[in-house]
């Protein structure tokens, strides 16, 4: 089924700079019920650039639960850029274990470099963070609202469920391309109101649409851009992280084609699938050294 233009034209066209009455109101909702359900959490004491950009990469596709305790040991080990940049890949592997998607550490890691280079200060301006690894629109308007204080489009699944929910009720696969002029539109403009700037209006959308996911059927399903997360189980990406927990365990001394297949096998056999090939191992070993998790030395590979 798809969105009918008419069902999502009449919402909120304001005339020139100002918001549509319906928008206002959409506004003053937000901030109440964000006011109420606001999560006191940890980074959000935080305005370090670099603390509330490492929160903004954990907490992509990983529940908040989960990156409660992680966040605070990740600084307690790279407590600034430069010691991030400073640190070995593996080290840096090694922390992000249990958090997924292992491209997210060496993107941080690489952006920490390049920062470090560059004077060793965390930019502020969109242009300069989207152009560093791994972070696109919405982790840079993240650490423009959290630590600067900056307006931004901070289009996120909980802000999406938020604005899906209240101004498009009925409607089914709504594309991005529409909900981006209305949060840019609804964010505050500048920090001149505390309790309504960029920083508390995304708290209090954040907050507000995480409470509408454990309340009412996901509306950010009814996204046109909504994609079911595939099962990690047996994945290409659950054989990738065994590959990495591997070559860290192993360090220095590295694995060949033939250890990583007996060893992924191993552990493949153990939940009843089918055994991993020196030809798969080998495989994945170049899958991960051209992305930078590993190089090799003949037929010894190490991070």
């Amino acid at each position: 089924m798809t969105t009918q233009d008419n069902s999502q034209r009449p919402l909120v066209t304001g005339e020139g700079d100002a918001l549509s009455e319906q928008l206002v109101s959409f506004r003053q909702m937000v901030l109440e019920r964000g006011a109420d359900l606001y999560r006191d959490l940890p980074w959000r004491r935080s305005r370090d650039p670099y603390e509330v950009w490492i929160s903004e990469v954990m907490l992509q596709q990983t529940q908040v639960s989960r990156v409660d305790g992680r966040w605070q040991r990740w600084l307690s080990r790279f407590p600034s850029i430069r010691a991030l940049a400073d640190a070995e890949a593996a080290e840096v592997l090694d922390e992000w274990q249990g958090l997924g998607y292992n491209r997210r550490a060496l993107s941080v890691w690489n952006a920490a470099r390049q920062i470090a280079e560059a004077g060793g200060a965390m930019p502020s301006e969109v242009s300069q963070l989207v152009a560093l690894p791994g972070i696109g629109s919405a982790t840079a308007a993240g650490i423009r609202a959290f630590a600067f204080n900056l307006p931004g489009v901070y289009l996120e699944t909980n802000v999406r469920t938020v604005f899906l929910h209240e101004l498009f009720p009925e409607a089914e696969g709504v594309p991005d391309r529409v909900l981006v002029p209305l949060v840019e539109a609804c964010c505050p403009p500048n920090a001149d109101d505390p309790h309504d700037d960029p920083r508390t209006w995304y708290f209090a959308l954040l907050d507000y649409g995480a409470w509408l996911k454990r309340s009412v059927p996901n509306p950010s399903r009814r996204s046109a851009g909504h994609v079911r997360q595939s099962r990690f189980e047996g994945s290409h990406r659950q054989k990738r992280a065994m590959a990495v927990r591997v070559l860290l365990a192993r360090g220095a001394d590295g694995v060949t084609t033939e250890s990583l297949s007996k060893e992924l096998t191993k552990q493949e056999q153990i939940a009843g699938r089918d055994a991993i090939s020196p030809e798969d191992a080998r495989t994945l070993l170049d899958e991960l050294a051209r992305e930078g998790f590993c190089s090799a030395n003949g037929d010894v590979w190490s991070i």
